[in-house]
C-alpha cells in the first residue's frame, strides 16, 4: 500500500473516531440535561403541561441521526450513495461533461 493511500486512511479513521467521540459526549449531555428539565418540569407545573417532551424529542432525534453518521448507517445519504455519486462525477468528467 503506497503512504498517500495509507495516509488517507488514517485520515478517515481519526474522523470516524472524532463522530464517535462527538457523538457519545453529546450522549452524555443529553442524559444529564433531559432528566434535570423533566424535574424543573416537575417543580413548575407537576407535569401539567409536560413540556420536557418536545427538547426530549428534538434533541433525541437529532442524537439519533448523530449517531447513526458516526457508525456510518445512512440509509439516505451513506457510503454507498457517496461513492455512486463520485463515479458518476468521475465519469461525466471523464466524458466531458457536467451534471
Amino acid at each position: 500500500m503506497k503512504t498517500q493511500d495509507r495516509h488517507e486512511q488514517f485520515l478517515r479513521a481519526k474522523e470516524r473516531v472524532d463522530a464517535i467521540k462527538d457523538f457519545y459526549g453529546s450522549l452524555l449531555s443529553y442524559c444529564i440535561v433531559i432528566p434535570f428539565l423533566a424535574w424543573l418540569n416537575w417543580q413548575t407545573t407537576s407535569f401539567a403541561f409536560p413540556w420536557v417532551i418536545f427538547p426530549a424529542i428534538g434533541w433525541g432525534f437529532g442524537l439519533l441521526m448523530q449517531g447513526m453518521a458516526a457508525y456510518g448507517y445512512n440509509p439516505l445519504w451513506g457510503k454507498r450513495w457517496e461513492e455512486r455519486k463520485i463515479r458518476e462525477f468521475m465519469a461525466a468528467d471523464d466524458n466531458g461533461s457536467s451534471l
